[in-house]
């Protein structure tokens, strides 16, 4: 292998976000192998590695959801330190393609299909029908414009230099929970706010204590944090509860190195590393130092019109029902084996692990000694647990449950995304096709062994299981690596559960045109 010489500079480049020498020749060498994709053995299907809860057990799973939160368990984990910038991404495509606004042009584009005419386009006929339209309005009128007129005259670029830029709204770089998502008959909500509306349908204790944490990145903390003290006394009246809400920043030190299209470390044109954002996995550093108990975690953009929240509830306490029911399972057979050593205890473990959690065991495990059956057992069951609600698919991006055959041949339930499959292999590939369902990062995870001591996440992580992208820098080709997703990778080595929950629980908000649709618009009157 190639040896690494670094410069001084790079070491205090490195210093500076607390990543080691270690770390990036560790990075290096995951782009000098050959790609870690995932071993799909089949898709995970009702029967199969998906549960369809009944009318009689999901009433147990409210009461036993109703239980825990009232001795408040639960919290809720949102990733929301994205900017919005691919949500409006057509919008600053042609905001960039100044030629594309003029009125004969962007037409006779639309007529051809090109994309960012026709999406410009059917922003203007949908204008008013957005959320964020009055904001729009009054930032024009704050400088003498009239909306109506300028979409007249087709002044185009002047509307979206007040709705992309810090001349007026800055949309384009503002994360999504801040933006303004839904009408409501008292006002317009962020994102963020929708958060808060929905949490106290599941998180509320006894005390009327209601638990968030939101990532946000440095910049826009503040921003966040004064939106909620400008709303809080509302929320907390509407709905008799107290918040605490916290924040945490993605820490630099999981940021990773670049890399050119030689797998050497990628320099800028001052010779400087350079390093990106290491994905959502990075994320797991923020979940871990929660110390939490049981963690709901759910995207920033994933929210509904209230009308809608009653059935989110009930399902989010569904879920989380079914994670303290099947915790207690879990941490009762630990509690067990810790006790002692006896086939008794070993084949109840075994039971519960075959049958619960559908869970297959190595080739060879019929023939090893009771010790060593025990042993793994042990190490088998003492670990995180999550249950995922996964929804039909219908041909939306993102992770679908899988049975997974890992290296040493054992199979588990893993959320896999299509990146992480050889569609290289017809095999693979066939596999992937028949999937039936699909995750919508809806999950709830119990943090906490059967002595209500926090795990150490990091221990349960497929660090081979990263994403490589291609990206390019000064007009230089890079790639780029993300760490194991926070759902995926990340969580390798965790128990798992998928449960069937309905359609209407997934209404992600990936652009803006999005937020056209019946879900996020207010009710015909």
């Amino acid at each position: 292998m190639e040896r690494f010489h670094f410069t001084e500079t790079d070491l205090q480049q490195m210093k500076a976000l607390d990543i080691s020498e270690a770390q990036v020749k560790a990075q290096i060498a995951l782009f000098r192998k050959s790609s870690a994709f995932m071993h799909l053995q089949r898709p995970c299907i009702l029967g199969d590695g998906v549960r369809r809860i009944d009318l009689a057990e999901s009433q147990r799973y409210l009461e036993l959801h109703e239980k825990a939160a009232q001795k408040g368990r639960f919290l809720k984990f949102v990733p929301a330190s994205g900017a919005a910038t691919r949500m409006f991404q057509s919008l600053l495509q042609i905001y960039h393609l100044p030629q594309y606004l003029e009125p004969q042009e962007l037409h006779r584009n639309a007529k051809l299909g090109v994309a960012v005419a026709c999406d410009f386009l059917k922003f203007v006929e949908g204008i008013y029908r957005f959320a964020f339209i009055e904001d729009l309005q009054e930032a024009l009128a704050g400088d003498g414009l009239d909306l109506g007129a300028l979409i007249e005259s087709h002044r185009y670029r002047t509307i979206l230099d007040y709705l992309l830029t810090d001349i007026g709204l800055n949309y384009g770089s503002l994360p999504k929970g801040l933006l303004k998502f839904h009408h409501h008959r008292e006002g317009c909500r962020t994102a963020f706010e929708e958060h808060l509306e929905e949490a106290v349908h599941y998180l509320t204790c006894a005390n009327g204590k209601c638990r968030l944490h939101f990532t946000a990145s440095p910049e826009h903390e503040d921003g966040f944090r004064r939106l909620f003290e400008e709303i809080r006394p509302h929320y907390e009246k509407r709905h008799g509860v107290v918040y605490q809400v916290s924040f945490s920043h993605q820490p630099p030190s999981t940021n990773t190195i670049a890399a050119d299209t030689r797998n050497r470390c990628f320099r800028d044109r001052f010779g400087r590393l350079v390093f990106r954002p290491g994905g959502h996995g990075a994320l797991l550093a923020n979940v871990n130092d929660l110390q939490g108990d049981l963690v709901y975690i759910k995207n920033v953009d994933n929210v509904v019109q209230e009308r809608f929240l009653e059935t989110i509830g009930l399902w989010k306490r569904v879920l989380g029902g079914c994670l303290v029911a099947l915790e207690a399972a879990v941490h009762e057979h630990v509690r067990q084996l810790n006790d002692r050593l006896s086939p008794s205890s070993v084949e109840q473990a075994e039971a519960f692990t075959a049958g619960r959690l559908q869970a297959k065991f190595p080739e060879a495990y019929t023939t090893w000694s009771l010790e060593k059956r025990h042993a793994y057992m042990r190490q088998k069951l003492d670990r995180p647990i999550r249950v995922c609600g996964v929804v039909r698919n219908v041909g939306e991006p993102g992770g679908a449950p899988f049975w997974v055959e890992g290296r040493s041949g054992e199979l588990s339930l893993q959320i896999v995304e299509k990146a992480q499959v050889d569609f290289s292999s017809p095999e693979q590939q066939e596999i992937w096709n028949l999937s039936t369902h699909f995750n919508p990062v809806d999950l709830v995870c119990s943090m906490r062994n059967y002595e209500g001591k926090p795990f150490a996440l990091d221990r349960y992580v497929d660090h081979d299981a990263v994403f490589i992208s291609k990206k390019s820098v000064e007009g230089r080709s890079l790639k780029a690596l993300e760490l194991p997703g926070l759902w995926n990778g990340a969580m390798a080595g965790w128990l798992t559960m998928a449960v069937e929950v309905p359609r209407i629980t997934f209404n992600p908000v990936k652009t803006v045109f999005d937020l056209l649709k019946p879900e996020h618009q207010p009710p015909p009157d």
